[in-house]
């Protein structure tokens, strides 16, 4: 009965291992599987998102590509690496010696292929400053920030990350 009752409970912990990993599988992450994101460009700012859900990479100048004056580009990855098209983009600058937002509000625009150009950005602003950028696509929100002009300082070169 002993030799029953232990090969019962082994099972069941099988059983239980086996479906956590078939979870973790689901989300193709699993222990074997690491995340990886690319960063596309060298003179750009790049992170990945609190959760691990999104990487932004944000296109300040016209070095490497055209997006137009006074104007950024954001490139957002999802968590497999691939491009987050129609996704909701929350922009915020907030002065980190006041704690107040700028007052104006960005326009986002999607050009597709996970490319976004945003306006009416203030990059000249004096002192510290974060930049926050929200990503939610599906149900799927995460975010990332940026405090200048220390992200400046601190670039790193384009390849892949992980979180």
């Amino acid at each position: 009965m002993k030799a029953f009752v232990s090969c019962s409970m082994i099972s069941m912990v099988v059983a239980f291992c086996l479906l956590g990993a078939g979870a973790a599988g689901a989300q193709g992450f699993g222990p074997a599987e690491k995340r990886l994101f690319t960063k596309h460009f060298q003179d750009t700012l790049f992170d990945i998102a609190q959760h691990g859900d999104y990487s932004v990479e944000v296109l300040l100048d016209e070095k490497e590509y055209k997006i137009g004056k006074d104007v950024i580009g954001i490139v957002i990855h999802d968590s497999h690496d691939e491009d987050v098209k129609g996704a909701e983009l929350l922009i915020v600058q907030k002065s980190l010696a006041t704690n107040e937002n700028a007052p104006a509000k960005p326009t986002v625009t999607d050009k597709g292929n996970g490319l976004y150009i945003v306006s009416g950005l203030d990059l000249k602003r004096e002192g510290r400053w974060e930049l926050v950028i929200g990503v939610k696509k599906n149900g799927v929100e995460d975010r990332v920030k940026f405090i200048l002009p220390d992200a400046l300082k601190e670039r790193v070169p384009k390849g892949r990350y992980s979180p």
